[in-house]
């Protein structure tokens, strides 16, 4: 392991858990995992924080089993997922002109380009999150990349902006800072789900990320290279278990058990004299499920999500051939029996199962290949975009903190009893020096980024 590569932390703070993962790139530029702790989320819905307190306790608990395995490790900046209703994107168009045409466009000029897009009107009470460049032009030369190296009169962009709610995004903040971390940066959580399980040539062949989790659906499509649209689907796993539990009349506990255990997304595929026995309450009698029930339920709500999903590939005009790296299934929900076939059939276009493995060093844990964390993995990707593109100041850690024989061989997450407060310490930061930028999922499509969701009225926190 790199020991002047810094220590990269995701935060991912979900409807049904929430997952701290900690992490650092090794020499063959592989995700070495340092730490990893999960807790229940109670304070969450649809991706939303309703609950403050209740998400900071999860968090601490999710903190407190991640350092219980690597009590060496110092989690004090943390990067941040953020998905919900509320989440809305507009495409803009940019420009500035050059005042020496003759000179080389600089990553200077560039940054002033995007900085200018902060200041899109949007509606009063959003705020924007994020804003991502897609196609660059300088003069009459359009469709460029990475104009760095060119030279102009006018350099311009057509840009993604993705908004989010004030007090949605202020709720989030707040929840991390009192349970004693810093906010580096708030990523679109289908974004950091699309660098987990996408290569290259997922990019230019053109593909769309659906991430099923427990209360949102996340959409991220790209084409050429270049993100074109997001969307956040209001429904998703935890609703197929509420169809179940209110068709079935049976616990919400048991309805997730049979959905995990027995459910698909394919009625046909269902065993028609197959029965699930549920044990009765209270001296009540049994009751015997159909199988067959059960998968009908669960089809009839993923199929209302994968309208979703072909609605928003129309309205962009992407719903034939343009994609023909298909559609990539991730997030817990991806992984319900018969899924990818039900997803052909619904939007016509191939479909596959996205894991984070691909990016993960030999001897991780087993349980973290899965679906259910690549937007966790894919936040300390976006971590290490930010730091070898030169984006934001890091804590240097030259540590070599070795990875626990506990994370390789357990594969679980031990229980802790009691909640601490994992406070940061006050560290020196330094300027990393430029380095060349690598040629990885981040940097197609995005070339700065600011932090614009750290509010003054907060500032107390």
């Amino acid at each position: 392991m790199n020991p002047e590569q810094p220590i990269i932390v995701g935060l991912d703070i979900g409807t049904t858990k929430i997952a701290v993962i900690a992490g650092r790139k090794n020499e063959f530029g592989k995700l070495e995992i340092l730490g990893f702790g999960k807790a229940n989320s109670n304070g969450v819905k649809h991706g939303q924080v309703l609950n403050i307190d209740e998400t900071i306790k999860a968090i601490k608990l999710a903190l407190e089993n991640c350092l219980s395995l690597n009590p060496n490790l110092n989690i004090g900046e943390v990067y941040v997922g953020i998905a919900g209703h509320h989440i809305k994107s507009l495409q803009t168009r940019g420009d500035i002109v050059r005042e020496t045409e003759e000179e080389e466009i600089s990553q200077a000029e560039v940054d002033l380009l995007i900085s200018k897009q902060y200041k899109t009107y949007i509606p009063a009470g959003d705020q924007i999150i994020d804003v991502i460049p897609q196609e660059y032009t300088i003069d009459n030369m359009p469709n460029i990349v990475r104009p760095i190296g060119y030279s102009g009169v006018k350099l311009g962009a057509n840009f993604h902006i993705i908004t989010g709610d004030k007090n949605a995004i202020r709720n989030i903040n707040r929840s991390v800072e009192k349970a004693g971390l810093y906010t580096k940066d708030l990523v679109l959580q289908p974004l950091a789900s699309a660098a987990a399980v996408m290569g290259q040539e997922d990019l230019e062949a053109g593909v769309a990320i659906v991430d099923i989790g427990g209360g949102t659906t996340d959409l991220a499509v790209f084409a050429d290279g270049v993100l074109r649209h997001t969307a956040v689907i209001p429904f998703a796993g935890e609703n197929i278990t509420n169809d179940i539990k209110t068709g079935l009349g049976v616990l919400k506990s048991q309805a997730e058990q049979m959905k995990t255990q027995f459910g698909s997304a394919l009625a046909n595929e269902a065993k028609a004299n197959a029965y699930i026995t549920i044990p009765g309450l209270r001296g009540m009698p049994a009751k015997e499920i159909s199988v067959k029930n059960l998968a009908n339920i669960i089809q009839a709500r993923m199929s209302e999500i994968l309208d979703f999903v072909t609605y928003h590939l129309k309205q962009i005009g992407m719903d034939n051939r343009q994609l023909n790296g298909g559609i990539v299934l991730t997030g817990g929900g991806s992984q319900l029996r018969h899924l990818i076939q039900l997803t052909e059939y619904v939007t016509g276009l191939p479909a596959r199962i996205g894991l984070p493995n691909e990016h993960l060093a030999a001897g991780h844990i087993e349980e973290l290949a899965k679906p259910t964390y690549s937007t966790c993995l894919g936040l300390i990707l976006k971590g290490y975009d930010d730091f070898e593109n030169n984006r934001k100041v890091f804590e240097k850690s030259f540590i070599n903190i070795p990875v626990p024989q506990d994370l390789i061989k357990q594969g679980a997450v031990a229980g802790a009893s009691e909640e601490v407060l994992i406070a940061e310490e006050n560290v020196a930061a330094e300027t990393v020096e430029k380095r060349q930028p690598l040629k990885n999922f981040w940097d197609k499509f995005k070339n700065g980024i600011i932090d614009i969701f750290k509010e003054e009225e907060d500032g107390h926190l």
